[in-house]
């Protein structure tokens, strides 16, 4: 359970949601004794996700008491009483902001009393339930672990699965009784969706993908993304991120929707839509899955530049100039048709011994990417410096000559080294690993073709169809066969000249 979350340290800091969210007049009040210590610094905090942040700080006199006190009423939320890493308990906030609690550090859990607050009696009474559950919890577990039939494991399951049923239970009967306390939100939202066996057809037959569905509809029953109390606690990022990640389709129009569902839900608290907006971008930004940052592209242009008020006008003009670069590079677009030089073999192999061809700059001709007529073009940037490249160049026309050459595939390697230096280390690498039966590129007077494709680093590799169409990106020179591979048995060739072997293009 979430307050039972363990941590070694915690930030005293305090956060810019505080001054954000909406509280009232009241104030908050909350009298604590902590008997078995005296003359301590104590902390109250509030968490945010799976972070901590501080809201005040006491003495506790000899005696073990002291007062959290301010003239503005706290977010609702899950909240800690910090004395040490390894001594602190967890309290409700709720709309109750004036009670008192005793304890004892002994067992804060056990000698909790609570006096003014309906949530944290019923939060003392429910970890003290789940106490009394975990000695047979425990034993069952190390049965388990000793059990040597099927029969008997599948027993002590069972057992189990009456445990978590009792739990269940007691977190329903409390939401039932009291529907208006934030515990019971609290509560309610730690409980998975239960769901039902599917449906039989009038032939006798189930859909297979039934349950998926009422799982996939039915996820926020008992988890509203709107409610910005469950911001306030350790769960609600990861409920989110399951969701995103775990239940809907990796395809980024899928997940755009899906998106769009939780920021129209965060709407309804600007610290929420604030926090919603800037995880989901941040989250697609830095995703190693193919596509997302097609979703980032949409966040980026639906939210961030129309509707984020946090930002200055210098982070939204960078950023609206980075989406103009990323949205032309999202799967499924034509790749820009930039201008290339292409320098034919003999060139390399003439230099190697010529110092003077090494330095030539005006080699070979010129071309456009859309000439290259192939079912597929392989698309990488790289320089002969770079020591990935070093190792990802050689071993991607390894694989060129081994597997995509004779499938008819063409590669444009394109140097993103300029001047006479990178010429010479350019040819004598090419010359190094003979690397002569692709398409030998680069462009020695134009540098515009960097910031068209992204190649902020390199190698960067993409895969574009033969209607130029990006189909991947962003791999590693042994996913790139797989890729095509995959590509061919959803969309089988429909022309594109294989004979065509050389590395003209």
């Amino acid at each position: 359970m979430y307050f039972r979350l363990r941590f070694s340290t915690f930030l005293i800091v305090f956060l810019w949601l505080n001054s954000l969210s909406d509280t009232s007049a009241q104030g908050f009040k909350i009298d604590l004794k902590i008997s078995g210590i005296s003359d301590t610094t104590v902390i109250l905090g509030h968490y945010l996700n799976k972070s901590m942040y501080a809201d005040d700080t006491i003495r506790l006199d000899k005696d073990g008491n002291g007062v959290f006190k301010g003239k503005k009423a706290l977010p609702e939320g899950l909240y800690i009483i910090f004395v040490s890493s390894s001594k602190y308990f967890e309290i409700i906030m709720g709309k109750d902001q004036d009670f008192s609690i005793e304890t004892d550090t002994a067992d804060f859990i056990n000698n909790l009393k609570v006096k003014g607050s309906a949530d944290n009696q019923i939060f003392a009474d429910f970890r003290k339930f789940m106490l009394s559950l975990r000695p047979e919890m425990d034993s069952l577990q190390k049965d388990f672990q000793k059990a040597s039939s099927q029969k008997d494991k599948d027993k002590i399951r069972e057992k189990i699965k009456n445990l978590d049923t009792q739990r269940k239970q007691k977190i329903k009967e409390i939401y039932t009784k009291n529907p208006d306390l934030f515990i019971s939100v609290f509560l309610k939202a730690t409980l998975e969706v239960d769901v039902p066996e599917p449906p039989k057809n009038a032939d006798g037959k189930v859909d297979s993908t039934w349950q998926y569905w009422y799982y996939r509809n039915h996820f926020f029953d008992n988890f509203d993304p709107a409610d910005v109390r469950l911001l306030y606690t350790p769960m609600y990022e990861d409920k989110i991120m399951e969701y995103l990640d775990k239940v809907i389709p990796q395809i980024p129009d899928t997940l755009n929707n899906a998106v769009d569902y939780l920021i129209n839900k965060s709407k309804s608290d600007s610290v929420l839509f604030r926090y919603m907006v800037i995880t989901l971008f941040n989250h697609y930004g830095k995703s190693n899955i193919m596509g997302m940052d097609a979703v980032q592209v949409h966040i980026a242009e639906k939210y961030y530049l129309t509707q984020s008020w946090w930002n200055d006008k210098k982070f939204l003009d960078d950023l609206r100039e980075r989406v103009k670069i990323l949205e032309p590079l999202l799967l499924g677009k034509t790749a820009p048709d930039v201008e290339l030089r292409m320098v034919p073999t003999e060139h390399f192999i003439a230099a190697a011994a010529d110092t003077g061809l090494k330095r030539y700059p005006h080699a070979g001709s010129f071309f456009h990417i859309s000439d290259v007529k192939a079912d597929y073009v392989v698309l990488v940037f790289w320089e002969a410096t770079c020591s990935h490249c070093k190792k990802a160049v050689p071993e991607l026309y390894r694989i060129y000559k081994q597997s995509l050459e004779p499938m008819g595939v063409k590669v444009i390697a394109v140097s993103t080294l300029f001047g006479i230096d990178g010429k010479e280390k350019w040819v004598d690498f090419v010359n190094e690993h003979k690397l002569y039966d692709w398409i030998n590129a680069w462009n020695p007077y134009d540098a515009d073709f960097k910031t068209i494709y992204d190649v902020r680093s390199t190698p960067q590799i993409y895969v574009l169809n033969q209607d130029k169409k990006i189909i991947g990106k962003h791999l590693g020179p042994e996913d790139v066969l797989g890729l095509i591979q995959a590509y061919q048995k959803q969309f089988p060739k429909t022309g594109g000249d294989q004979s065509d072997k050389s590395n003209n293009p």
